[in-house]
C-alpha cells in the first residue's frame, strides 16, 4: 500500500528533527567530560577549521530550518552568558554573520504569534462576535480609523478586510474617526478632571530564551505616569490576577 506524498514529507521532517536534536545531545554530553583545556584547544581547533571551511565557500552555505533554530537559541544563549565578560559573538560566529543569526530568532518569535489561514473560496462572513468586537474598539476609540480597527483586530487572531470594518461600523452607524473624534472631547474632558485618582492596568509580554511566554501586570497612575509592576507569570489564571 503506498503512503500519500504530504505524509512522507511529514515523517522525513519529524526524524530530520528527531536526528538533530540527537546530535546536539551527544555533543552536550560530550562536552561534560572534557576538561576546560581541552575545551579550549578543541573550540580553537574548530575554529581554525571552520576559517578554512568559509575561504573555499562562494557564500554561505545552505542550511535547514532546524539548523537555524538551534544556532539562533545558542547564539542568543551566548549573548545573554557573555554579558560583563568580554566575550563577543562576533567571535563565536564564523559561518555566518550575528545579524542574521540573531534575525533567525526574532523569525522564530514571530512565527509563534502568527498562524495559516487556510484556504477559502470567497469571502467568509463576519461572524456576529467580531462584529461587535469592531463596533466596541471604535466606540471605546474616537481616533482609530478603519485601518488602525483591522490591524488590532488582527492582532487577537481575527482575520478581516478594512472594506469589511467600513462597512460593519456604516450598517451600525458609527460615525468615522474624524467624527468620533469630537464626540470623544467629553472623555478627555473627563480624564483631564480625574486623571490624579485614576490607575489603568493592563498585561505586557516578554520572550525568554526558551521562546515561552511571561505576562506583566503592571498599573499606572494617570496623572503621574507612575508605573508599579504588580508581578510576572507564565500563565495568568483569574485566581493569580486576583490576588
Amino acid at each position: 500500500m503506498l503512503c500519500h506524498p504530504a505524509y512522507l514529507r511529514t515523517m522525513h521532517t519529524y526524524i530530520y528533527l528527531i536526528l538533530h536534536m540527537f546530535r546536539l545531545l551527544l555533543d552536550l554530553l560530550s562536552t561534560h567530560r572534557l576538561s576546560d583545556p581541552q575545551k579550549d584547544i578543541e573550540i580553537l581547533l574548530l575554529h581554525q577549521q571552520l576559517r578554512i571551511v568559509q575561504r573555499k565557500l562562494p557564500k554561505s552555505p545552505h542550511i535547514s530550518a532546524w539548523e537555524k533554530g538551534i544556532l539562533a537559541v545558542l547564539a542568543v544563549h551566548f549573548r545573554i552568558c557573555s554579558v560583563g565578560t568580554g566575550k563577543r559573538l562576533d567571535a563565536a560566529m564564523v559561518l555566518f554573520k550575528p545579524d542574521t543569526v540573531l534575525r533567525w530568532h526574532r523569525e522564530l518569535v514571530w512565527r509563534k504569534w502568527t498562524f495559516r489561514a487556510e484556504k477559502q473560496t470567497g469571502r467568509p462572513p463576519v461572524g456576529a462576535e467580531l462584529e461587535e468586537l469592531i463596533v466596541q474598539l471604535a466606540r471605546e476609540n474616537p481616533r482609530w480609523g478603519y485601518s488602525k480597527i483591522q490591524g488590532e483586530v488582527l492582532k487577537l487572531g481575527y482575520g478581516v478586510s478594512r472594506s469589511s470594518v467600513r462597512n460593519i461600523l456604516k450598517r451600525r452607524q458609527v460615525s468615522p474617526s474624524p467624527e468620533r473624534k469630537k464626540q470623544g472631547s467629553i472623555w478627555r474632558t473627563f480624564l483631564g478632571h480625574y486623571a490624579n485618582q485614576m490607575v489603568a492596568g493592563d498585561f505586557f509580554t516578554v520572550e525568554s530564551i526558551r521562546l515561552q511566554t511571561l505576562y506583566i501586570l503592571f498599573f499606572i497612575e494617570l496623572g503621574t505616569r507612575r508605573v508599579h509592576l504588580a508581578g510576572c507569570t507564565a500563565h495568568p489564571t483569574s485566581a493569580w490576577v486576583t490576588q
